[in-house]
């Protein structure tokens, strides 16, 4: 009797396609995609939404910063190479109260000024922006008796009625609701590299 070739059993593979669809859509539906990484910044409005208006602002009250292209400080006008001095010019700057004629009036007209050139990497502009809100937050950890650290904890969670007490100290907040000594930056404009 002849030996018959054996056959391999066969898998039907015609719903392969249908349920590697039905997976995928399966993961696309329940993964979760972490998007709390980024700058929380206030954009401006558009400029078509923009009155013009006049503001004159005493340049006592302006701290400026700017970068250039080669990601280069000049703070107020003299060349600044360790960024780390930064948040002690600032908070300085800002806690001046009129002592000193050339820096703020008071913590509430107080101004950060940052400028940028359109060359500048994002990696010199986060780390010279760090410093400056670095700085609110020193004021503001002082002025709460709390390290820098759990300043940052007590803005972040705001489950603890004391917590929410020290927050409040720190920040200053008035009857009205606004902060006693707001964080005044203003991020301005790039100019173009090398005009």
């Amino acid at each position: 009797m002849p030996k018959r070739a054996r056959q391999t059993p066969e898998i039907n593979s015609s719903s392969m396609a249908d349920i590697a669809f039905l997976l995928l859509i399966f993961f696309l539906v329940t993964t979760t995609i972490a998007n709390d990484k980024g700058l929380f910044l206030l954009l401006p409005p558009d400029p078509d939404q923009l009155e013009d208006l006049d503001i004159k602002i005493p340049e006592r009250n302006l701290f400026k910063i700017q970068i250039n292209s080669a990601d280069r400080l000049l703070v107020e006008n003299e060349p600044l190479t360790d960024t780390d001095e930064l948040k002690g010019m600032i908070r300085e700057f800002v806690l001046n109260n009129g002592r000193d004629p050339e820096s703020s009036d008071n913590p509430q007209k107080a101004i950060v000024s940052l400028k940028t050139d359109r060359g500048t990497t994002q990696k010199k502009f986060i780390e010279v922006l760090d410093q400056i809100k670095g700085a609110y937050h020193d004021i503001y950890a002082g002025r709460a008796g709390v390290s820098n650290k759990k300043w940052r904890e007590l803005a972040a969670d705001h489950t603890d009625p004391e917590d929410d007490r020290l927050y409040e100290m720190g920040r200053g907040v008035l009857p009205d609701g606004k902060p006693e000594i707001p964080m005044n930056i203003s991020i301005a404009e790039p100019t173009k590299i090398g005009g």
